[in-house]
């Protein structure tokens, strides 16, 4: 039973990961704009967060992990010939 369940449980993983990567991502990144005054220009500052970042990218590598477990998976019940 347990052998049916671990590509379920990979996919399941799989899915919500990349589905947190978006957001957690957008998160990290914050834009702000500056009106011009007086001599100054007007600009654009970005703010990275560091901790939505290495979030997204913590994500991403169990995504990776659970994938190469899902492959490892799938070829190990491949019929040998």
């Amino acid at each position: 039973m347990m052998y049916r369940l671990w590509p379920v449980l990979d996919v399941l993983v799989l899915v919500l990961c990349l589905a947190g990567v978006v957001p957690a991502w957008h998160a990290g990144i914050e834009s702000t704009s500056f009106a011009a005054s007086g001599d100054l220009p007007a600009f654009d500052a970005t703010r990275y967060d560091g901790l939505w970042l290495g979030l997204a990218a913590l994500l991403v590598a169990v995504a990776g992990l659970a994938l190469i477990d899902l492959i490892a998976r799938g070829l190990d019940r491949a019929p040998r010939r």
